[in-house]
């Protein structure tokens, strides 16, 4: 028995290819998943940039997110069972989604919401992960009173498309979310922002509202490039958890005077090292479906590929990079 799959070409690490690969073991805590479809996130083209930097030895499967029908469980897993619909974010550390089957840690998988097709299910795990922790375990803004202020640093993002319905759902913070057009402002409106602003002049935009501070601020994208303002409009005792790695070194006087935090969220952190509460991330996942399945959160599906192809996920890596998607873009098989 194979699997179908697609790699990176270790001969041309700038491209993919279609290859067979053989049908993994189960280990004790594993499902085997039949996948049915998968989306692109920036972490794919950031390791895939990688593989192009530093070569590969054998082709990589990439691909951290998917919905699927468990094939076969392990002898540890007690809480699924073949035939069992089932949504997850993955392993890096792992082989990746984009492939017909996948193994899969159970304790990091959850039932898909019943209420979504299989595209619209890929497309929300990690990003409900990075939300929920970042806002959640880092932030806490859920013991926040409603005058603390939330700032979004990429609203209309994967990510962010999550984090605004859940910081309106689940705390009495104002939500307030960057977006540069029209369309992306009414997408983070419509899912629950209070207030959006445009990214490119962060004081300025905040300071037309008599906004000078925020309490708690979640940077999506480009760190490097909106820390001077990050640091600035960060209130004293204030929390700022950001996803995106930087690539010069932070200047963190300010937030030093201030007493401010600075928190990393990093969703595979739990499944790289196996911590003692990695099933964490199959009950947030729990909760996020039942969420979906009461109508209270939308999927973030905005573009479907079809086909388990070399020119999809080349299509679907295409669209991540080029910086400008609302939601996400998922390949249904």
């Amino acid at each position: 028995m194979s699997i179908n799959a697609i790699a990176v070409n270790p001969k041309n690490p700038a491209h993919f290819i279609a290859i067979e690969l053989p049908q993994p073991e189960v280990g004790e805590f594993d499902l085997l998943v039949e996948v049915k479809a998968v989306s692109v996130n920036p972490v794919d083209t950031k390791v895939h940039k990688g593989a192009q930097k530093n070569g590969l030895d054998a082709p990589r499967v990439l691909g951290w997110d998917a919905s699927g029908v468990v094939k076969a469980v392990g002898s540890a897993v007690k809480n699924f069972k073949a035939g069992d619909e089932v949504w997850y974010a993955g392993d890096i550390t792992r082989s990746g989604s984009n492939a017909t089957e996948q193994l899969i840690d159970s304790r990091i998988v959850a039932r898909k919401p019943s209420s979504l097709n299989w595209a619209e299910a890929a497309a929300m795990p990690l990003t409900a992960l990075t939300a929920w922790e970042a806002l959640f375990e880092h932030l806490h803004i859920q013991n926040a009173g409603e005058e603390k202020t939330l700032l979004i640093i990429g609203g209309a993002g994967g990510v962010g498309s999550l984090a605004i319905p859940f910081a309106a759902l689940r705390s009495k913070v104002k939500v307030i979310a960057t977006a540069s057009r029209p369309e992306s402002a009414q997408w983070c409106l419509d899912r629950g922002a209070d207030l959006t602003v445009n990214y490119k002049d962060l004081k300025g935009e905040l300071a037309k509202h008599d906004i000078k501070q925020v309490d708690f601020i979640l940077c999506l994208n480009d760190t490097d490039g909106h820390w001077a303002a990050i640091s600035d409009l960060i209130a004293p005792m204030g929390h700022i958890c950001t996803i995106v790695e930087n690539e010069h070194p932070l200047d963190q006087s300010s937030l030093k005077v201030k007493s401010a935090a600075l928190h990393w969220e990093l969703m595979f952190t739990r499944s790289m090292f196996n911590t003692p509460d990695i099933a964490q991330q199959g009950e947030i996942l729990k909760q996020v479906a039942e969420l979906v399945d009461a109508g209270k959160v939308k999927t973030t599906l905005s573009d479907t590929l079809h086909g388990l192809t070399v020119e999809s996920i080349e299509a679907a890596h295409a669209k991540v990079l080029d910086g400008h998607m609302q939601g996400k873009v998922v390949i249904a098989f």
